[in-house]
């Protein structure tokens, strides 16, 4: 028996808490349209802000209301493009929650459903940076009392590089949902590296407990250096079931593709690839148009603007992140409990 909390699910949660008090929200430019769902979601209007430009780069961002003694929450996804860097998006979420406490905000939460830079938590080269590090303390410099993402790449390095709270989302609320309606026969999850396993080991354990059977687990091997990524070893019985390949991102998909690969070769009936952030950098299009993946399931925290024209959006679905991240801020606001979130 698994000691997990119930899942919380869109499908048949109640509505986010209503926001009570002095509680504000803001989307930045860059991220307007997802912003605009959480509020929409929230039942709550996102509170005005201006955003300039100057002629040599700079900019600047305030917001356009009293946000004295407010509980202020600002939306900024941190992928890069497709008009701003991973640096600028970055950079201006940081002057903004600097711009709210200096105007009075009692509390500032950044919620950066991609946080840029959640890759490079350890050193793996002599004299290596652990940038994970350097951005909280970026963040709390400028005085951000909560910092909420969606899947960050290691939960543990997340979790020890912001000595103020931090709140890792699971992106199994969305994706069990969407399991659910692809619930043809024997399912089993697969980790595509041993990394990767307590994910993959949360999923799993959250869509038994949803579909009140049995689901497999397995994990492939993967060796990254220098960008080269080896390794084929797949343990775990895969065999004439549905897999669902669970990660955090898909980069250039060579991961997803060589764990897909390895699953069919093992006798699995169909691959569907499950990745919160789907950066899809150049030649994704092509690899991941390998038979091997069935479909590939994202959030809609970075748009798939690389993929415009490609053919692979034929197999591409992307779900939306705006309940689940509505969900958090209603419950940040109201001090409720994030434990059925799959947050601990």
């Amino acid at each position: 028996m698994s000691d997990r909390p119930g899942l919380w699910s869109p499908e048949y949660g109640a509505a986010p808490p209503a926001l009570a008090g002095d509680v504000q929200l803001f989307a930045l430019d860059a991220t307007a349209a997802l912003g605009a769902a959480v509020a929409t979601a929230l039942g709550r209007p996102l509170a005005a802000h201006e955003e300039r430009g100057f002629e040599d780069g700079e900019h600047k961002a305030r917001p356009l209301q009293s946000v004295g003694g407010a509980d202020c929450y600002v939306i900024q996804s941190l992928h890069g493009g497709p008009d701003q860097s991973a640096n600028d998006k970055l950079c201006r979420l940081l002057f903004f929650v600097g711009a709210l406490k200096d105007a009075g905000a009692a509390r500032v939460t950044a919620v950066a459903p991609y946080l840029c830079y959640a890759r490079k938590d350890r050193r793996t080269k002599p004299f290596d940076p652990v940038t994970t590090r350097y951005v909280g303390a970026l963040f709390e410099a400028v005085g951000t009392d909560v910092l909420v993402s969606l899947e960050v790449h290691n939960p543990a390095a997340f979790e020890n590089a912001f000595r103020g709270r931090s709140v890792t989302l699971s992106a199994a609320p969305p994706f069990v949902s969407y399991a659910l309606h692809h619930d043809e026969g024997p399912l089993c999850v697969l980790s595509p590296d041993p990394g990767g396993a307590k994910r993959a080991e949360l999923f799993r354990e959250a869509l038994e407990g949803r579909i009140g059977r049995p689901v497999g687990k397995a994990f492939a091997d993967k060796h990254r250096s220098a960008g080269v990524v080896t390794g084929d070893l797949l343990v775990g019985d895969v065999g004439d079931a549905t897999v669902l390949l669970v990660d955090d991102l898909i980069s250039t998909g060579g991961t997803i593709v060589r764990a897909a690969r390895a699953a069919r070769a093992a006798g699995a009936r169909r691959v569907i690839a499950l990745a919160a952030h789907g950066l899809f950098m150049p030649g994704a299009g092509e690899a991941l148009a390998d038979p091997a993946v069935a479909r590939i399931v994202v959030t809609d925290t970075v748009p798939p603007f690389r993929l415009a024209g490609s053919p692979l959006l034929g197999k591409l679905d992307v779900l939306p992140s705006a309940p689940l991240l509505a969900e958090a801020i209603g419950r940040l606001a109201a001090g409720r409990a994030l434990t059925d979130l799959l947050v601990f």
